[in-house]
């Protein structure tokens, strides 16, 4: 089982208008039941009550911390341009994945809804790299470090954080705020990543907001 705290060179303490939250497909569809089918299967249990018992909330007060803090807030999530789907990648119309502009299902949830001024990428990839101009978007914030979370931690978390690091963030990912499907998978994930960026919790990234450096 992976332990925190975590080890990693990657630990440097956060920086005054370059450090930046970005929160991961925190939508609807893979959040509500009624929007996805396999969230009424007895193996979705454990994936409903960590993320609606823990996941949200933490990330409740992720929000919080930034947004006092005036630190860039970013989301991302899956949603195609169009509203027949032609924009997705092959992988999403081979996985019938596709989220329409302005459906219910495709929108962020109650919970975390972004302010006026936060930043929304809609993304049709796993990858939020791959298919969003986050990078482009990330340098013109001055951004150097980048806290992660968001759903499902060994899918789209895990790209966000791995093509993050290969463009120079300094990433740091908030273990208590992303969730997949099984325990087993998620921690096989966080012994995977651990070389891409600094894991650790919620509490400790709020007092390193706090401790932030000018």
């Amino acid at each position: 089982m992976f332990t925190l705290p975590h080890r990693s060179p990657r630990d440097l303490p956060f920086v005054t208008d370059h450090t930046a939250l970005l929160l991961v497909d925190m939508q609807r569809a893979w959040l509500e039941p009624q929007f996805d089918p396999h969230l009424n299967g007895p193996d979705a249990e454990y994936f409903l009550n960590r993320t609606h018992m823990q996941v949200v909330p933490n990330q409740r007060r992720l929000l919080s911390a930034f947004r006092s803090a005036r630190q860039n807030v970013l989301h991302t999530l899956i949603q195609s341009l169009t509203a027949d789907g032609r924009d997705r990648s092959l992988d999403h119309k081979l996985s019938d994945m596709h989220l329409p502009p302005g459906s219910r299902q495709a929108r962020i949830i109650d919970d975390l809804t972004p302010t006026e001024n936060e930043i929304v990428l809609p993304k049709t990839s796993s990858g939020v790299f791959n298919s969003t101009s986050i990078d482009y978007v990330l340098r013109n914030l001055e951004t150097r470090h980048l806290i992660i979370a968001g759903i499902v931690t060994d899918q789209c978390v895990d790209m966000a954080v791995r093509d993050a690091a290969d463009r120079g963030y300094l990433v740091t990912l908030v273990e208590d705020a992303c969730a997949t499907y099984t325990p087993e998978r998620h921690q096989a994930c966080l012994n995977a990543i651990k070389g891409y960026c600094w894991i650790t919790d919620t509490q400790t990234v709020i007092n390193r907001l706090q401790e932030m450096q000018p």
